[in-house]
Parts: structure tokens; sequence; C-alpha cells
């Protein structure tokens, strides 16, 4: 299952940063601004929106995906790596300038990643709970038990019971 989450999210973060990326260049391209037929001609002229589109509909399926397998605490935190890749990009591709405010900014990306799923870790481990079923956070709270309980939302929803 790392091996799922490892792969998931260096898809997500693919994804992520191809639409980011995208949006910039077709932005540049499509500059001066205007509200006109010519200004979106422009930018629906430009191969990088249809990157960006890309991007963003593989970043929506992967992770609809991982959410279904992973605790969203550390998901969420984990699906902000694309800020570093962005920002590295960013910086051999478009020559922006990496300041103190932005690695010390990214430290803190990955020290709240690192944090969260250390947490997760634990909980897991200290209810002996070794499955994989798409969810489940061991019943702990914390951030696990959140998509433990939209997943049982999710079944429940599958399959209505009768009231009555």
């Amino acid at each position: 299952m790392k091996r799922f989450y490892f792969i998931g999210f260096l898809v997500l973060m693919a994804f992520d940063t191809l639409a980011q990326l995208s949006f910039k260049q077709a932005g540049n391209a499509a500059l001066p601004l205007e509200f006109s037929v010519g200004w979106l001609a422009r930018v629906f002229g430009q191969p990088w929106i249809y990157g960006a589109f890309v991007g963003y509909i593989g970043s929506f399926f992967a992770w609809m995906t991982l959410l279904r397998h992973a605790p969203i605490g550390p998901a969420f935190a984990a699906s902000h790596l694309e800020i570093l890749s962005v920002l590295t990009l960013s910086y051999w591709l478009f020559d922006e300038d990496i300041g103190w405010p932005q690695i010390i900014g990214c430290l803190f990306i990955l020290a709240g990643i690192a944090c969260l799923a250390v947490t997760e870790t634990q909980e897991t481990e200290a209810s002996g709970a070794g499955d994989d079923t798409p969810g489940h956070a061991g019943g702990l709270p914390g951030a696990g038990s959140a998509s433990a309980g939209a997943a049982h939302l999710a079944t429940s929803a599958d399959h209505p019971t009768r009231q009555g």
C-alpha cells in the first residue's frame, strides 16, 4: 500500500505541476489582458491552456483515487508537495527568484507532511489496524477518522437501508 501512496502522490504532483506551469505559459502568451473575443482566441489558441485542463482533470482523478485509500490529513498535506515542484521548475524554466521566505516555507510544508504522516502511522499501529480497507483509519480520532467517516457515508449511500 505504501507503494500505491508513493506512486499516487507522484502522479498527483505531476498533474498539479503541469496545470500550474501550463497556466503560467498560457497567461504569458495571452497578454495583454483584455476582455474581448480576440483575447479569448489568443488564450484558446495556445496549447498551454489545454495542458492546464489536462493537468486539472488528471489531478482530480488522482486525488479522488488517493482519497479512497489514504487518510485525509496526511493526504491533504502531501497534496501540497506540488508547491515545491512548481517553485523549483519556475526557477529553472522562468528564471523566477527563490529567496529565503520560499525556502523556509518549503521546509515548513515538508515538516508538516512529516508530522502528519508520523502521527497517522503511530495511531494506526496503536490500534492494531493493519487493514487496507478504503478510508480505514482504525476509528481513532484525528485526521484519518474523517476519511473513515466519509468512506462510511459513501458506502451507506450505495446501499441504502430501509427504516421504519
